[in-house]
């Protein structure tokens, strides 16, 4: 009678639990298609649900399919919209200083490495930035590059009368201090302004290029390898509506503290640093012209970006953070965990 009793009590749990999964609602601005959900969200959202026993399972909505624009998915987060959102905290200008460091240029070699770094930066300095949020990670992309139509890019001089797209406030700072203009718009956005000559050109990481079908429209591509630190990362997170995490099950939340911090941040790192290679191939396959910048023209290109790292520390310690402390932590972090 104990047996069947337990067996009936344990079918009934099964049940429950089957029946009544909490559904999370998992918003980005990626086509379906896209490395983010293909190779991160979806195994994510795969190894959650095993592990919860099918008590946590995803619905992702690409492309903005909860409606707003890429600029809204942070906010869409904190008012219960999504449940879970991954998207770029520098949409939204000056609202999270304590993570804008990580996208100083010349700051990082490496995706996964400085990920890792963006992780503990947010431990020691953003939490209270992000209030109303479960932040699930931070990431960065692999290395940023410098895609134009009108002429190879060797050296500062040829960033002179371009246009260019940057995603964030401090990446349009740093082509500004190398002389071009930029012009901020959400990744989405690009393809039809290159298209249309709103933009000579753009920076960003091989992975999206090909995502985007920009290869097909860029002429130039010039680059700044290793040993050299990168020109620039842009930084991503993915955050989780905080009173949704806590209306979970003590034993789903441990779910979702297993599958997030430092080591998931890392892990979605790498994914992009392995997307670059197959990535670059597709513009190569097309013949586009590519070039190296070399060692002492990169020197040139931090000299003249000096100045965004100078002012971002006065702008921060201006609002009560410790800049200077922020920004030696984020390099010697970044130079820790580099591949």
């Amino acid at each position: 009678m104990k047996k069947t009793l337990i067996a009936l009590a344990c079918a009934s749990a099964s049940l429950a639990a089957s029946a009544d999964p909490v559904i999370l609602k998992v918003a980005h601005f990626w086509p379906a298609t896209a490395l983010s959900q293909q190779k991160v969200l979806e195994p994510w959202c795969a190894k959650i649900a095993q592990e919860s026993n099918n008590t946590l399972q995803c619905q992702i909505y690409p492309s903005m399919q909860l409606g707003g624009t890429p600029t809204q998915l942070i906010q869409q987060a904190i008012d219960g919209v999504a449940d879970i959102v991954w998207t770029l905290p520098g949409y939204t200008a000056g609202r999270f200083p304590s993570m804008e460091v990580m996208e100083i240029p010349f700051l990082t070699k490496d995706a996964e490495g400085s990920s890792r770094a963006a992780w503990e930066i947010y431990q020691k300095y953003g939490q209270k930035d992000f209030a109303g949020l479960k932040v699930l990670a931070f990431h960065t992309h692999d290395r940023g590059q410098i895609h134009n139509n009108k002429r190879p890019i060797t050296k500062v001089a040829d960033f002179r009368g371009l246009k260019l797209r940057a995603p964030t406030r401090l990446t349009n700072k740093m082509i500004a201090a190398l002389g071009a203009t930029p012009v901020a718009m959400p990744m989405p956005q690009t393809p039809d302004a290159v298209s249309k000559g709103v933009v000579d050109g753009y920076v960003m990481p091989w992975e999206v290029v090909p995502t985007m079908k920009l290869h097909e429209m860029t002429k130039y591509h010039s680059e700044i390898n290793p040993p050299q630190p990168g020109l620039y990362t842009t930084l991503f997170t993915i955050a989780m509506n905080q009173a949704k995490y806590d209306s979970l099950t003590p034993e789903q939340k441990k779910v979702i503290d297993a599958n997030s911090g430092a080591d998931f941040s890392a892990s979605v790192g790498k994914v992009w640093d392995e997307s670059a290679p197959a990535a670059r191939k597709q513009a190569q396959d097309r013949s586009n012209q590519f070039n190296t910048i070399g060692a002492a023209e990169v020197e040139g290109f931090q000299k003249a970006t000096a100045r965004v790292a100078t002012d971002w520390v006065k702008e921060v310690t201006a609002k009560g953070y410790d800049g200077k402390a922020m920004l030696e932590d984020a390099q010697t972090l970044s130079a820790k965990y580099a591949k």
